[in-house]
């Protein structure tokens, strides 16, 4: 019998300690579940340059004009494409932006205006579906 009580009182005690925990990831999952999200509201935009410091130096006056929430920077990329009618290939790094749809003409109007390419590559893909609170806090950092 003494060893049912002690057995009922962990279950109980830890049942009440769990319910703290249990309720957090509900409310997440919850959360999770129903925020709402418009497709194409939000956009990844694609630029490629010459090496890595031109990169750094775009992304980051990109990031403090608040034109994009994050860039990431993909280093060691190949290009091959024709330029002046000739097929030309070049290392080069890949920045993927990610921000709102509606900043993607004054994100391109900021690249041409800072990249040392006669003909800047700017080019955007709506984002269709993603994780509700990334997408959430892209339309925190970036003001409409």
């Amino acid at each position: 019998m003494r060893e049912a009580l002690r057995f009922f009182c962990l279950t109980l005690l830890s049942g009440v300690l769990m319910l703290p925990v249990l309720r957090w990831i509900g409310s997440r999952t919850f959360s999770m579940a129903t925020e709402t999200h418009s497709s194409g509201t939000h956009s990844a935009a694609f630029v490629t340059c010459p090496n890595d410091s031109v990169a750094r130096e775009l992304a980051r006056g990109i990031v403090e004009k608040k034109l994009a929430a994050c860039v990431n920077i993909i280093p060691q990329i190949t290009s091959v494409y024709v330029w002046q009618g000739k097929i030309e290939e070049d290392a080069e790094v890949l920045m993927m932006i990610k921000t709102r749809s509606s900043k993607i003409p004054a994100l391109a109007e900021y690249v041409r205006s800072n990249h040392p390419y006669e003909v800047a590559e700017v080019i955007s893909l709506p984002i269709d579906q993603g994780n509700p609170p990334y997408l959430k806090w892209i339309a925190d950092v970036v003001p409409e």
